[in-house]
């Protein structure tokens, strides 16, 4: 999307949008399981209290065969702050405080043409073109207000599909940390609107695949409880 002060984003441009009824662009459906401690550990970890859970920072690789002496490579601390979701129109709006960034992190209508100002639109399930990972440090989202959501999350590697995704369904009585390195999207409330509190690492890189440009597809995120 287009960089302003209103809306920014992060790894990709999405300025000129394809629409889903287009003959090469499909739709991928994303499985959504719910979260246990067994299935989600390979991606992160479930949070019971925000203010005990540590951000998992990584330390710098080495660039040669010297090694990164102890205690350096990993200093740069955590930030931390609201992170804010809104459905507005046909639009996933998210607000990180922790980083002072602004997303449209999915689209509920056809995103060739979605606006914030649409109305009588399907909230049932969220299109995604974007996911990308941190190397270097984990990443909290704890629900305020105790909202249930959906982590759509795949475990590292460049060499990524749209198969390797899965929704993780959280109930909102816990938060999680994502582990570096794991793909993600910030997370999908199921609400209009949500509060969740946040943090990662202050110094942070981000590497990102883009859906439509790699696979000719928008990932379809359900947004409901599985049954």
């Amino acid at each position: 999307m287009k960089k302003d002060s209103s809306i920014a984003e992060p790894c990709i441009e999405v300025n000129n949008m394809p629409s889903i009824h287009q003959s090469n662009i499909k739709l991928h459906q994303v499985p959504v399981i719910p979260a246990t401690q067994a299935n989600f550990s390979p991606f992160g970890r479930l949070v019971k209290s925000y203010d005990n859970e540590q951000v998992i920072i990584e330390t710098w690789p080495a660039p040669g065969w010297r090694k990164v002496e102890q205690g350096t490579g990993n200093e740069g601390g955590i930030t931390e702050g609201r992170f804010i979701f809104e459905r507005k129109g046909g639009l996933m709006l998210a607000r990180n405080h922790a980083v002072d960034g602004n997303y449209i992190s999915g689209w509920f209508a056809d995103p060739a043409t979605a606006s914030e100002s649409q109305t009588d639109i399907d909230y049932s399930r969220v299109l995604i073109r974007e996911a990308n990972y941190h190397p270097d440090g984990g990443q909290v989202f704890y629900p305020a207000d105790g909202t249930p959501f959906i982590a759509l999350l795949a475990l590292p590697g460049d060499d990524i599909s749209p198969d390797d995704f899965v929704g993780f369904y959280c109930d909102g009585s816990f938060g999680i940390q994502i582990l570096p390195n794991i793909w993600h999207q910030p997370i999908f409330p199921l609400a209009k609107n949500a509060n969740f509190q946040g943090k990662q690492g202050k110094v942070h890189a981000c590497i990102a695949c883009d859906f439509v440009e790699e696979f000719g597809c928008y990932l379809s995120l359900e947004l409901a409880q599985p049954k």
